[in-house]
């Protein structure tokens, strides 16, 4: 039988918190420290746990396995068996972030973390406007190629971290513990990373943060719901031009929007799927073989884009590993809601602790679904890194030995 050395659990505990919460600035220092807390966990005689979402976690991994033996093209697909590491984040948050009140700071650090992004964010908004004033440039053309980005590499990542982060917030405002005396640095946090959500125009965003609003809104106060969308006129009419342009864009696109390319890709992943159904071309086969797919009445040239993966998590999935690895994935992600929703059924009514994370997992997931149909949000390892903090957050929230609040 394994002896737990104390030394080395706290430091499992502490090591897990920093790599949770580095995320938001580095993912290598976020690595790092995942391989230090594994490094603890598996010394410290900690028995090794996992959320009952194993099983089809497992299965994915392993179809994704399957896919690249049959693809022809291992070397290829290797990128994919290495963001497995990244995975290790669910084992080590689930084995070593047993305090609750730990659990709760982890998510008040983001919210901070994700503040003083957004600042560098808001810095970085005003200066584009100036450079494209100054160059003589249409504002919304030159923006949205190069939007804002915070401490990451790409808006896309900026604005999906920026999200988890408000969502976790908003969802500890709504049902956490009560405490007036700091609820208000709380509430400027929450404004600073909405004003940073909606700055970063990231459209799939401004989606999911809706749809994850309305949820965590629902449960909170039925009679609010309609201010959520009374909250999106609001920020249209406030924002300055270009924001309200990229708004407008979602029904009335203009050249130099995402929408064209975006089409062409989904097109070119169904072509994929018809003739590989079961394992797919392996992983990283739709962007090495792109070309080959893209339907032949395709105007030429292509439209500008990114056409390294296909922009939806459904489509990418198949294509890359199959119809059966990418049920899988919707199995787990539904197992994920499934779960947090009769974990809130069991909680005595009021405020806690585990009702704030149960709820913000299941919003977090809603915002990952509906953010999956415009962008492969989980090949993201930020991205991803977050998704599997929070969780693994929402199983030990189940846990009965951390149900005390």
């Amino acid at each position: 039988m394994r002896t737990s050395k104390p030394f080395l659990s706290r430091a499992g505990l502490w090591l897990t918190f920093g790599s949770a919460a580095a995320i938001l600035f580095s993912i290598a220092v976020s690595q790092i420290l995942l391989a230090l807390a594994l490094a603890a966990l598996f010394l410290s005689g900690e028995r090794l746990r996992l959320p009952r979402i194993k099983w089809p976690l497992f299965l994915f991994l392993l179809g994704t396995v399957i896919s690249l033996a049959f693809s022809g093209e291992p070397t290829a697909g290797l990128p994919q068996i290495r963001k497995f590491y990244v995975f290790c984040e669910l084992l080590v948050v689930f084995s070593c972030l047993r305090d609750i009140a730990v659990i709760r700071w982890l998510y008040l650090t983001w919210a901070g973390f994700a503040s003083i992004d957004a600042l560098r964010g808001l810095v970085q908004f005003a200066g584009k406007l100036r450079e494209a004033h100054q160059l003589g440039r249409n504002v919304y053309d030159y923006y949205v190629a190069e939007r804002i980005t915070g401490f990451t590499s790409h808006w896309n990542t900026f604005s999906a971290e920026q999200m988890f982060a408000l969502i976790m917030l908003a969802s500890f405002l709504f049902f956490g513990p009560r405490n007036r005396k700091r609820v208000w640095i709380w509430i400027c946090c929450a404004a600073l990373i909405a004003v940073a959500v909606l700055l970063a125009e990231t459209r799939g965003v401004w989606i999911a943060t809706a749809i994850a609003a309305l949820y965590l809104v629902w449960y909170w106060n039925r009679k609010l719901v309609l201010l959520v969308p009374a909250a999106i006129l609001v920020a249209f009419l406030v924002s300055p031009p270009a924001v309200r342009e990229r708004f407008q864009s979602l029904v009335q696109p203009r050249q130099s929007d995402s929408n064209a390319f975006r089409i062409i890709t989904w097109r070119t992943g169904i072509r994929m799927i018809a003739a590989h159904p079961w394992l797919g071309l392996g992983p990283e086969g739709p962007h090495y073989h792109f070309d080959e797919w893209v339907p032949p009445d395709t105007p030429r040239p292509l439209p500008a884009g990114w056409y390294g993966h296909l922009h939806n998590i459904y489509l990418q999935y198949a294509a890359e590993r199959g119809i059966p690895t990418m049920l899988v994935m919707m199995w787990l992600l539904g197992q994920i809601i499934f779960d947090f929703a009769a974990g809130l059924h069991k909680l005595p009514p009021g405020r806690s602790n585990s009702r704030f994370l149960l709820h913000g997992g299941i919003a977090v997931v809603l915002a990952i679904l509906t953010e999956g149909f415009v962008e492969y949000n989980l090949g993201d390892s930020e991205v991803l890194t977050m998704f599997l903090v929070v969780v693994g957050c929402g199983y030990l929230a189940m846990e009965k030995d951390l149900a005390v609040e």
